[in-house]
């Protein structure tokens, strides 16, 4: 059996695909670059050689994870109901969710944490430039959406929802029936 051989470009995105596998269920600190080099069938080595190391391959995740949102939004129209609609697809991959707050709780790695607080105002900026909303509207669409990003990951929304108990009905409820509701 021959393999294709990829670009070196086709090569990154594979392995920046295979770390977002890796770090959404072990986050960076339980994540090896050997663990992503298994998962894109590379060797450790050709990892580092094309990230420099695991923080950089990290941040190419994180990156690629936020400029997702960013593609969303700018697809989705001038409205933040548009945004929400979808924003709420972007719910169903569960590997970009745990991206996210991966990226979130690795922040207190001064590199990291640089860059995910760039993209995540990059985000919010965003949502104002698109919108025209107010900076109390923006910031409660971005509020709602983080909380959105909590209960997808614990299960609490989704096609694979846990059974829900009364304090989730509650929280998810007063989000669907917000004037943002993506699902108007």
């Amino acid at each position: 059996m021959t393999r294709t051989r990829l670009t070196a470009a086709e090569r990154s995105e594979q392995l920046v695909s295979a770390a977002i596998t890796a770090f959404s269920v072990a986050g960076y600190a339980g994540t090896t670059t050997d663990d992503v080099a298994r998962l894109a069938d590379v060797s450790q080595p050709y990892v580092i050689r094309l990230f420099g190391s695991k923080r950089q391959l990290f941040i190419a995740g994180m990156e690629r994870a936020t400029d997702r949102i960013e593609e969303a939004f700018r697809a989705a129209g001038t409205d933040l109901a548009g945004l929400g609609s979808a924003y709420d697809q972007l719910l169903a991959e569960r590997e970009l969710l745990s991206m996210l707050l991966h990226g979130f709780a690795a922040s207190s790695d001064p590199v990291i944490g640089a860059v995910v607080r760039d993209r995540f105002g990059r985000i919010y900026r965003l949502v104002k430039e698109l919108t025209g909303v107010t900076v109390e509207q923006a910031r409660d669409f971005v509020a709602t959406g983080m909380l959105l990003t909590v209960l997808g990951s614990l299960r609490v929304l989704g096609p694979d929802a846990v059974p829900a108990e009364p304090w989730m009905t509650e929280l998810t409820g007063s989000i669907w029936d917000s004037p943002t509701d993506p699902q108007d």
